[in-house]
C-alpha cells in the first residue's frame, strides 16, 4: 500500500444568494474527483494553470478545507473520516510549506516562538531547553544561524523566511510535507538553493513531498512522478522523464510547447500550440471532457458527452483522453486551435525595411501652421520664447 492515497476526492464550495435568508444556488467544483498515489520517499509534482485546484487539493489532504466526497488515506487511515480532535493529533505526520513565506509567519512572534508553538501543541520536548536545542539543530540543517531565534520574520530575506517555514514543518518530524509553490515568490538564485535544500533533507530524513507548482522546470527537476490538473481534475500522470519526453494529453502538449528551450536553433524550429477560447468557470464546468471546449483535437463524438477516465497506457503513464492513442500516432488531425512558430517575427518573410512606414496623422496640420515671424517684426515686439516642456511624472 502507498503511503498516501487519494480516491475520488471532491471539494465543492457552495454559492450562496439572498438578502435575509441565504440559499445555495450552485457549487464551485474546485476539486472534482482526483485519485492518485504517493509512495514513501517519493516526490509527487502537481502542475496546472492558476485556478485549476492544486492548492485546494493540498489543503484538503490536511483537512484545512472540508472534503465533500472521497477518501484521503495516510498509512491506512482515512483522514476524511477522522473526528476533529483525532485529526489534530494526526496532523503531526502531515505538514505544509505555504506559498507566501512572509504571510504564513506571525509578525508578532520571534522565530523561537513560531517553531515552539507546534512542538507544544504535540507535546514534543520535556523542557524549554530541550526544545530550544532541537530548534537550533533544525535551523542549522536548513542553513540558518542559531542567533536567529530571537529575531522576527521581517528581519529576514525571502529565501530565509522560506527556510523558516521549512524548519517549522521539520520540527514535528512529519512523514509527508506538502509544498505549495515553495519557490514561486523567490529570486531564481534563491529558488535553486531552496530546491537543493529540499532534496538534501529528503535524502537525510526520508521525507515524502507533494510539490504544488506551475513552473514546469522546477517540477521536472525535483519530482519523480508528475500529475497535470485542469479545472479540478487530473488529466495526465506519468514519471517525470516520460511526461516531458512524450506528453499524451492535448492540454499537457500545449503546456510543454510553451516551455522555452535554451538552444536557439531548436527554439526557432519549435511550434507552439495556442489554445482557443477561455478557461471555463468551475461553477459551471463543461459536460463530458473538461478540456473539450479548448482542445485542438476535439471530436464530435464522446468529447462533449462522456467524461474520460484516467486510464493506464503502460509504464505508469495515465491519461484521461478518449483519443490519446490516435493523437500520439498522428492519425487524428487537429480540428481547432492554432499552431504558430516560436518566433513569429521571422515567419512573416518580410524585412522591416520593406514594410511601408505609416504616415503621421498630424502631417497636414503641421503644413497649415502660419508663419508669424513677419507679423512679429512689424509689431516691433519680439516673440516670447516657447516654454520648455515639463517632464511627465511617472505614474
Amino acid at each position: 500500500m502507498s503511503l498516501l492515497e487519494l480516491d475520488g476526492v471532491k471539494v465543492h464550495f457552495p454559492v450562496k444568494k439572498g438578502i435575509l435568508f441565504d440559499r445555495t444556488v450552485g457549487h464551485v467544483h474546485a476539486v472534482d474527483g482526483v485519485s492518485l498515489k504517493v509512495e514513501a520517499g517519493q516526490t509527487y509534482g502537481l502542475v496546472g494553470e492558476s485556478g485549476c485546484g492544486k492548492t485546494t487539493l493540498g489543503r484538503a489532504v490536511l483537512r484545512l478545507v472540508d472534503i465533500t466526497e472521497g477518501e484521503v488515506v495516510l498509512d491506512g487511515t482515512d483522514l476524511a473520516k477522522l473526528p476533529v480532535e483525532e485529526m489534530r493529533r494526526f496532523r503531526r505526520r502531515l505538514q505544509m510549506v505555504f506559498q507566501d513565506p512572509l504571510g504564513s509567519l506571525n509578525p508578532r512572534q520571534n522565530i523561537e516562538s513560531i517553531l515552539t508553538e507546534g512542538m507544544l501543541a504535540h507535546d514534543i520536548g520535556a523542557t524549554q531547553e530541550e526544545r530550544r536545542e532541537k530548534i537550533k539543530k533544525i535551523l542549522a540543517r536548513v542553513g540558518l544561524p542559531g542567533n536567529a531565534l530571537s529575531r522576527y520574520p521581517h528581519e529576514f530575506s525571502g529565501g530565509q523566511r522560506q527556510r523558516i517555514g521549512i524548519a517549522r514543518a521539520l520540527v514535528l518530524e512529519p512523514d509527508v510535507i506538502i509544498c505549495d509553490e515553495p519557490v514561486s515568490a523567490l529570486d531564481v538564485s534563491i529558488q535553486a538553493q531552496v530546491i537543493n535544500l529540499l532534496e538534501e533533507l529528503q535524502e537525510e530524513l526520508g521525507l515524502t513531498y507533494v510539490v504544488i507548482a506551475h513552473d514546469l522546470a522546477v517540477v521536472r527537476h525535483i519530482s519523480d512522478v508528475i500529475g497535470v490538473m485542469y479545472l479540478g481534475a487530473l488529466v495526465e500522470e506519468a514519471p517525470s522523464d516520460a511526461l516531458y519526453a512524450e506528453p499524451r494529453h492535448p492540454y499537457t502538449r500545449a503546456l510543454m510547447s510553451a516551455v522555452p528551450v535554451p538552444d536557439p536553433e531548436v527554439e526557432d524550429q519549435r511550434e507552439r500550440i495556442l489554445l482557443a477560447g477561455d478557461l471555463p468557470s468551475p461553477a459551471n464546468p463543461p459536460t463530458g471532457c473538461r478540456f473539450h471546449t479548448r482542445c485542438p483535437w476535439v471530436q464530435d463524438t464522446l468529447c462533449a458527452t462522456d467524461r474520460p477516465a484516467l486510464a493506464d497506457i503502460g509504464g505508469g503513464h495515465r491519461v484521461a483522453c478518449h483519443y490519446a492513442a490516435e493523437i500520439a500516432d498522428g492519425t487524428l488531425q487537429r480540428t481547432s486551435g492554432a499552431v504558430v512558430p516560436a518566433v513569429p517575427e521571422q515567419s512573416t518573410g518580410v524585412e522591416k525595411s520593406e514594410r511601408p512606414e505609416k504616415a503621421p496623422e498630424n502631417a497636414e496640420k503641421t503644413e497649415k501652421v502660419p508663419d508669424n515671424s513677419e507679423k512679429s517684426e512689424k509689431s516691433g515686439t519680439a516673440e516670447k520664447p516657447e516654454k520648455a516642456e515639463k517632464p511627465e511624472k511617472a505614474l
